[in-house]
């Protein structure tokens, strides 16, 4: 094992305990892609979220990506690749098994595709969905060499994929949009941060994950989210009733996502014209 391989390893560890990770796929998935690939040349700038601060790596050595960090690749859009440890509690809540077929929406360059597609291994198949015409090319070229991934120059919200076992929506939305559903075969997952713009124009929320059963779908409030804004996902009037509906402080008691039609009512947590966010666990009286 090379001394960089080493290093992967470590990483892939350190956020297996910061992220509490239970995969073992996961993990290795982690200490194999090689992150450099998805970058762009070093030296690098990267940013501790935690502290609010960044700096460049004093040189192009690999082994300074494999650290808990942030690493910008567009400055001047304020893009980044994302903060390892939570895209890797995100990844291990969709509990991806070998075989599957996942759907990553936003994909940037690539990285966490990456990653997801070792978990789903040779015989499972990831789409990726980029609506950034420079990011998709980059992810493109950067994930041509795992045959089980399909990269797709698109809107996230209109693209079909297909029935698919699993979906990580990157990016920050006000609402879900109808393909996500329909795309999710029983016993699906969706993993969907919802974010309302606040007065000072960030954006902020929580992310739910979303399971379908058989016509109906649990849901629940699994961390709270600051992300980039999802093109496409969001609606100003929506916004504005998602951020009250954080504000009261209850989104631990979403139990699922509706799509029949009623009438709002005390246990609708977040209700839009065609889904619902309700406190009522399914089976008792939502349908």
């Amino acid at each position: 094992m090379s001394e960089l391989d080493e290093i992967r390893h470590y990483y892939a560890e350190e956020l297996r305990a910061v992220s509490n990770l239970q995969s073992e796929a996961l993990v290795r998935a982690f200490a194999k892609v090689p992150r450099e690939n998805f970058l762009g040349p070093g030296p690098w700038l990267v940013f501790n979220p935690t502290s609010e601060s960044g700096w460049t790596t004093k040189d192009a050595d690999p082994k300074h990506l494999y650290h808990n960090l942030l690493v910008v690749i567009d400055l001047e859009r304020r893009l980044n690749n994302g903060h390892p440890s939570f895209l890797a509690f995100l990844i291990d809540q969709l509990e991806l098994k070998a075989g599957e077929h996942v759907v990553h929406i936003g994909c940037g360059p690539g990285y966490y595709t990456a990653v997801m597609a070792e978990v789903v291994g040779s015989q499972g198949h990831v789409t990726a969905i980029e609506i950034d015409s420079q990011l998709a090319v980059q992810a493109r070229n950067n994930l041509n060499y795992l045959p089980q991934v399909k990269v797709c120059y698109a809107d996230g919200g209109a693209y079909n994929p297909g029935l698919c076992d699993a979906i990580l929506v990157n990016a920050g939305a006000t609402h879900p949009r109808s393909i996500w559903l329909d795309s999710l075969r029983a016993g699906a997952r969706l993993l969907l941060p919802l974010t309302a713009t606040d007065d000072e124009g960030g954006t902020t929320g929580g992310v739910f994950k979303v399971t379908r059963q058989d016509v109906r779908f649990t849901a629940s409030h699994v961390s709270r989210v600051e992300i980039f804004p999802c093109s496409g996902a969001r609606d100003p009037e929506l916004n504005d009733k998602l951020k009250e509906a954080f504000k009261r402080g209850d989104s631990q008691s979403v139990q699922s996502l509706r799509r029949d039609p009623h009438d709002i009512d005390d246990a609708c947590w977040f209700h839009g014209e065609s889904f619902c966010l309700s406190k009522v666990e399914i089976g008792r009286s939502n349908t």
